[in-house]
C-alpha cells in the first residue's frame, strides 16, 4: 500500500496583535495588492486567530504560523515558531 503524502500547507508570518484567550493569539499580517484602476501598491493587512500551544508568545513577538485544522469557531492556524521576540517595555 502507497504511503499517503499530506498536501503542503499554508505558511504565514506576522506579528502578535492580541492575546484574546488562553493558548490564543491574534496574528496580524501585512500584504500589498494593486490597485484595480491605478495600479498604485495598497498596503492590507489580516487579522487571524492562531493557537499557541505553550503560551510562549507575547504582544508585538514576530512569529510563524501553519494552516491546520479547524480548533475552534475562528482558529484555523498554530504557531510553528517564534522568530523575533518583542523588546519588553523598560528594556533598551
Amino acid at each position: 500500500m502507497e504511503a499517503l503524502t499530506r498536501n503542503s500547507r499554508k505558511s504565514l508570518t506576522g506579528f502578535v496583535t492580541n492575546r484574546s484567550g488562553d493558548k490564543t493569539i491574534k496574528v496580524t499580517y501585512s500584504y500589498k495588492v494593486p490597485h484595480p484602476l491605478y495600479k498604485k501598491e495598497i498596503r492590507r493587512k489580516t487579522v487571524v486567530h492562531a493557537h499557541d500551544e505553550k503560551n510562549e508568545c507575547g504582544l508585538g513577538d514576530k512569529v510563524e504560523i501553519m494552516e491546520t485544522r479547524p480548533l475552534s469557531k475562528l482558529k484555523r492556524w498554530r504557531v510553528t515558531q517564534v522568530i523575533e521576540v518583542a523588546p519588553k517595555l523598560g528594556d533598551e
